[in-house]
């Protein structure tokens, strides 16, 4: 299951945000996504757990939780639909 977390603090790394959510179970992956041309945090990232239960317990167990001053934003992600360019 793919994990969307939102209003990171710019700071926030891949490492601790794999960090807090292993607290819910095992984590496959973390990303925080950042900028193409400065490399800086967009500000969100992406986690994905094997296990549906442990995934929609750290959603319940994160969303809105303090990160370095700022709610954090957790939910399911949704996949992102490209348009049809050709």
């Amino acid at each position: 299951m793919k994990i969307y977390v939102g209003n990171l603090p710019w700071s926030c790394t891949d490492q601790e945000l794999s960090e807090m959510f292993s607290s819910a179970g095992e984590v496959e992956s973390a990303a925080v996504i950042t900028d193409r041309e400065t490399g800086r945090s967009r500000g969100f990232g992406f986690v994905e757990m094997n296990d549906e239960a442990a995934a929609n317990k750290a959603i319940a167990e994160l969303n809105g939780k303090d990160m370095g001053g700022r709610p954090l934003r957790v939910n399911e992600a949704n996949e992102r639909k490209r348009p049809n360019r050709w």
